[in-house]
């Protein structure tokens, strides 16, 4: 495969930038490829090379690339304008959408990104509680604010170190960590410091550790300890809302958090954040409240054209064939994975996959700390050579869209099969 264009242009990018991108995880060895063009599933390269795309923007395609209803809305508002500084009927409509998925979201604040969202979640919870301490799982993605970029120190519950130079000490002196799908050892934390926590942040489904579920009760279990300590249960769907359906993830699993955060989908491809809650949280939220939240571009019309367009498209939109298609690619990689390279396992949930060589199960962090990354990532190199564009890390997701045919499908499980047999010694 030629790559000789991307090759000129990651030279001239590392003038520009930390080592040529403008976010770490576009990075890989021996340099990123550019993209020129998206539709559908696929992604073709500044060299003229066509990949099917799996790693879907890291996920807010859900319809495909380039969706020709949300670029026809889009497109028409901006003939409008592009930013206003005023409220907008837009911002209304999409909040209409958000508030029919989930009844919960009585009111939501739009913002910028997930990391903007999770940020000032966390900013409410402390306002609402009058409390200094969050709880969060060891290995979950919140963004890259002080407070999220906190994991966990020497011993299995603990106050956090930050994993980023730059963040004080005393940030994660405010940051407990605790395990996902560990429902006693939060308990232990809760006994020792509920009535100094001011909440607890999580996705519902780990989503940037690879794909791992909630084992059953382990929400349940945080909401009731939220309840019981009056503490604040955060839940981060950025990934999770309306990949599973035109719905929250704990709408569908029968779960409410206080404060909900969304990303993502929501933005149709364009930048967004949201968080939102029961009314007499949300009040606590400048204006009307002493919590200052603002914005220059939040709630922009042209992020909220295209959020509306998608959510439109997505209530008419049976489900049913993408979470089927993602189930069988699961079956058909985790067969193979075992078959032709000895040991692995493929989590999948909704229309998220990932692949985790050496290890027979994850449901944990340290789980899926345990899987072989330097092999991933060779083979994420041998796919990208034959057409195949994977998520390109170890700990992040892949995802399925309604844009991917079964033809899809099948060429890239048989291109990933024909890469693990080149891979793997016989």
């Amino acid at each position: 495969m030629n790559t000789h264009r991307s090759q000129e242009l990651f030279e001239r990018a590392s003038r520009h930038f930390p080592l040529g991108v403008s976010s770490p995880v576009r990075y890989f060895q021996p340099f990123p490829i550019f993209m020129k063009r998206a539709s559908g599933s696929r992604l073709w390269d500044v060299d003229g090379n066509e990949y099917i795309d799996f790693n879907m923007g890291f996920g807010p395609s859900i319809l495909g690339h380039a969706d020709p209803d949300v670029l026809k809305f889009v497109e028409h508002t901006m003939e409008d304008g592009l930013i206003f500084g005023t409220p907008s009927e837009l911002e209304l409509d999409l909040a209409d959408l958000l508030q029919e998925a989930d009844p919960n979201l009585e009111m939501v604040r739009f913002c910028n990104s997930g990391t903007e969202a999770t940020m000032h979640a966390i900013r409410l919870s402390r306002g609402y509680t009058n409390r200094k301490l969050i709880v969060k799982m060891e290995g979950g993605f919140h963004g890259s604010h002080d407070y999220a970029l906190i994991k966990s120190g020497s011993g299995g519950l603990t106050f956090g170190m930050s994993s980023s130079a730059g963040v004080p000490e005393e940030v994660g002196r405010t940051v407990l960590i605790a395990s996902f799908n560990d429902l006693d050892g939060l308990r232990k934390l809760f006994r020792e410091h509920g009535d100094q926590i001011a909440c607890v942040i999580t996705e519902p489904v780990f989503g940037n550790t690879g794909v791992i579920e909630p084992d059953e009760g382990f929400l349940e279990g945080i909401r009731d300890l939220c309840t019981q300590y009056g503490s604040l249960f955060v839940l981060d769907e950025v990934i999770t809302g309306f990949r599973f359906g035109f719905s929250t993830y704990q709408r569908l699993a029968n779960v409410e958090a206080d404060l909900t955060i969304l990303g993502k989908i929501v933005g149709g491809g364009l930048p967004i954040g949201v968080f939102g809650g029961s009314s007499e949280i949300m009040k606590m939220v400048a204006p009307s409240g002493k919590v200052y939240v603002s914005g220059t571009f939040s709630g922009n019309p042209i992020s909220m054209s295209s959020g509306v367009a998608t959510l439109r498209k997505l209530r008419r939109t049976d489900y049913s064939s993408l979470l089927e298609n993602t189930m069988w690619v699961r079956e058909q990689l985790e067969v193979a994975l075992k078959d032709i390279h000895g040991r692995g396992t493929v989590n999948a949930a909704g229309s998220m996959f990932q692949i985790f060589p050496g290890t027979d199960r994850v449901r944990t962090y340290s789980d899926a700390m345990g899987s072989d990354s330097v092999f991933y990532m060779r083979l994420f190199r041998k796919l990208l050579q034959d057409g195949v564009y994977l998520a390109p890390g170890q700990y992040e997701t892949n995802f399925l869209s309604f844009a991917h045919t079964r033809a899809d499908l099948e060429q890239a499980v048989r291109k990933t099969k024909k890469a693990l047999l080149e891979l793997s010694p016989p």
